[in-house]
């Protein structure tokens, strides 16, 4: 017997909700992207470059595990007419996105070649 996945209900014309699971795919499929990008690197920096794959696919990985919450908040929000931001979620996305900033910035312009 095949497990279906039960889909809130929700009256929005204009799918936010699913437009916003599409946005939360799109950034995690762009940090695996840079974690592929940052394997390029690796024989040129060396171990270190590590460091920002893992940290990378991390962050990727943690948004697919937590994104079928936030999608069923998002319904049951509308549903509900009470809508929140998930104000938690955007700023560790951010403070991951500086992090990685600035390791690269520190990767490239610190580190030396090998």
């Amino acid at each position: 017997m095949a497990r279906t996945r039960a889909a809130a209900v929700h009256n929005d014309p204009g799918l936010q909700p699913e437009r916003t699971d599409l946005a939360w795919r799109r950034t995690a499929l762009t940090l695996i992207t840079a974690a592929c990008i940052f394997l390029r690197w690796m024989p040129h920096y060396g171990w270190f470059v590590g460091t920002l794959v893992a940290t990378s696919l991390l962050v990727a990985l943690g948004i697919a595990v937590t994104q079928r919450r936030r999608y069923h908040r998002a319904a049951s929000g509308i549903g509900g007419g009470v809508m929140t931001a998930s104000v938690r979620a955007t700023a560790a996305i951010a403070g991951s996105v500086v992090v990685l900033a600035a390791l690269g910035i520190y990767t490239v312009l610190f580190l030396p070649l090998q």
